[in-house]
């Protein structure tokens, strides 16, 4: 056995070309919530103010944005793999799928954010800064969990938290002066 090599199955070792943490063989992509957070974040900037686009049809676009773009990363990924003569069976069709479901949960906290507003009593432009603070906070604690779990030092775990960080407040301050 070579010195490098790690058995397979020990935390953040790589087993069958997917990581392992301590206690799960579920496959989670981080980078894929991060993104889909932000995404979540500019629809809602994008979605302007509530009277144009009443709750439901904004609950409607986060999903819908979210299922497109989910659809459009299989889609290169599949073609990527397409062209590089690599078999497209079932269950690699089904594996890249799988893999990109986190962009579309990701739409899911702000989605519910807008959809519980109304019981929170909250006007319009409260369920706007509700949804999006829900999406950045999420965006935050996806990048803060993925770089944990992979076992990254405390310094780029920080990094990481400050860069989502920064990329939440960008689209909170587009938000701020695209409407007042």
């Amino acid at each position: 056995m070579d010195a490098n090599r790690r058995e397979p199955g020990t935390v953040g070792e790589r087993a069958g070309g997917r990581r392992r943490w301590a206690g799960s063989a579920v496959r989670f992509d981080y980078s894929g919530a991060v993104y889909g957070s932000l995404l979540a974040a500019s629809v809602i900037v994008g979605a302007g103010d509530l009277g144009n686009f009443p709750k439901v049809q904004l609950i409607l676009l986060l999903l819908g944005t979210a299922v497109v773009f989910w659809a459009a990363h299989v889609f290169a990924q599949l073609l990527g793999r397409s062209l590089a003569n690599e078999p497209l069976t079932r269950h690699e069709f089904r594996k890249v799928c799988s893999e990109h479901r986190p962009l579309i949960e990701a739409a899911l906290p702000p989605a519910a954010a807008v959809a519980l507003s109304r019981p929170l009593g909250l006007d319009d432009p409260g369920t706007m800064w509700f949804a999006l603070t829900v999406a950045v906070v999420c965006e935050v604690g996806w990048a803060i969990t993925g770089a944990v779990r992979s076992g990254a030092p405390r310094r780029l775990v920080l990094l990481a938290a400050a860069a989502s960080l920064v990329l939440g407040v960008m689209i909170i301050g587009l938000k701020t002066a695209l409407t007042h």
